[in-house]
């Protein structure tokens, strides 16, 4: 083939854009019958050689090609896939290429390039196994019957997310792997299928924890379904035996949003023992709720642990979501339970974290009746907290806020600390 030849001296000079018009010449004209297996393989070798070093235009061109190549195709690319000296680019156009090639050995071929270490090879076989759509879900349905493949191919189904991947899903609901079995629960969760709820529910009792947290999950942003009770199987899950699914469940009823849901989360939180990072699942999955309740709920908490220099990280929790509260009609109260906190004895028992995350927190909420309490922390010991305070002041009502301070700096009988905290907020302002 003394056409191939010629093509051949034009790669050596790496004049791609040649190399990729004179391949197109070739082999779309229909005239390759008489082509030997060596023709092929070297018209292969030209073509790779143009994803792998031409610009994205002529890789772009060249890809078209490849569909007359067929199965020998699929090793080659697949080692370009694979090489991580290759330009980023070129193995994506591998990627591509091998997933339009819809052959099951490139799509399995794919799907093992999900499973690699390397983010960004993953991504670009995922990407590609995504783009295929419906050829790729019957090839990998295919796979699911092969237990060596079967959990590659579940990961892949997960990532396509199209409606025809929920029937080969639920096939391995029950899989004897707890992975398998997790994978599939999650992707079916992002359906709003009528008929995957049952198996969602189902899941909440099975014996892998894994599965009951994303089970937990998927149901949590159901809220619209009626037909099952779906808090009570939630509010079951907060006394499960694993802390992870635990967690989820707190978070799932959160996000219902249901106006019953706050009493259950805060017998939970208020229950004894309860480790910290499901306290703080709790109290976040309250505050989600936003209602006078839910403010009712975190004041009890407060009340519990405010003094208690062990509970520090659960308070200032509590106190950073009430400073964030977005009801603007109950932002006086949320203030009210912080200055009651703050004003009550012994406050030396309140850690310096939580004064600050108090004074913060008073701030951001913006009401003025807050000031005296700020000015109080003026006369802290800790100087963190005094530079909160100061801030606060100025974010609440600065005006106002100076003339408390320029009242108090001309009265002679403040204690030492407040007076030399009054002296400080001044320079500073």
């Amino acid at each position: 083939m003394n056409l191939l030849a010629q093509v051949q001296e034009l790669a050596d000079r790496q004049e791609w854009d040649q190399v990729t018009y004179h391949l197109q010449q070739l082999l779309l004209a229909n005239s390759q019958t008489d082509w030997h297996p060596n023709d092929w393989n070297q018209a292969l070798e030209l073509a790779i050689a143009v994803v792998r070093s031409g610009d994205f235009q002529e890789a772009w061109d060249v890809a078209k090609l490849f569909s007359k190549f067929g199965q020998r195709a699929i090793v080659p690319l697949l080692d370009l896939l694979q090489d991580e000296a290759a330009e980023l680019e070129s193995r994506w156009f591998a990627a591509r290429i091998l997933g339009e090639l819809g052959d099951p050995t490139a799509i399995q071929g794919l799907v093992e390039m999900m499973q690699s270490p390397e983010d960004d090879l993953a991504a670009i076989a995922t990407e590609a196994l995504a783009n295929l759509g419906s050829s790729a879900v019957e090839a990998l349905t295919e796979l699911l019957q092969d237990e060596t493949t079967r959990l590659s191919a579940v990961r892949a189904l997960a990532q396509i997310r199209r409606a025809d991947t929920i029937f080969p899903l639920l096939t391995v609901v029950e899989d004897a792997q707890p992975l398998v079995r997790a994978t599939a629960i999650e992707a079916l969760g992002s359906f709003q299928s009528a008929a995957v709820v049952p198996v969602l529910v189902n899941a909440l009792e099975d014996p892998a924890a894994t599965v009951r947290q994303v089970a937990v999950a998927a149901l949590g942003v159901r809220s619209a379904d009626t037909a099952h009770d779906l808090e009570a199987l939630l509010v079951k899950r907060l006394h499960d035996s694993s802390l992870e699914v635990c967690q989820q469940a707190a978070l799932a009823l959160g996000r219902l949003g249901h106006e019953t849901v706050v009493t259950a989360l805060t017998r939970r939180l208020l229950s004894e023992p309860v480790p910290l990072p499901l306290q703080l699942d709790l109290v976040r999955a309250i505050a989600w709720h936003g209602s006078l309740a839910a403010l009712d709920a975190l004041n009890q908490a407060l009340q519990r642990w405010g003094h208690a220099a062990e509970a520090h990280s659960l308070c200032c929790e509590i106190i950073s979501h009430l400073g964030r509260w977005s009801e603007a009609m109950a932002k006086p109260q949320a203030a009210s339970i912080l200055i009651a906190l703050l004003t009550r004895e012994p406050t030396i028992a309140l850690t310096s974290d939580v004064r600050s995350a108090i004074a913060l927190a008073l701030g951001q909420l913006g009401d003025a009746s807050a000031i005296p309490a700020l000015i109080n922390l003026l006369a802290d010991d800790h100087p963190g907290v005094r530079l909160h305070a100061i801030a606060a002041l100025k974010q609440v009502d600065a005006t106002l806020a100076r003339q408390y301070l320029d009242q108090l700096k001309i009265q002679n009988n403040l204690p030492a600390s407040l007076q030399r905290g009054v002296t400080i907020a001044l320079q500073e302002w």
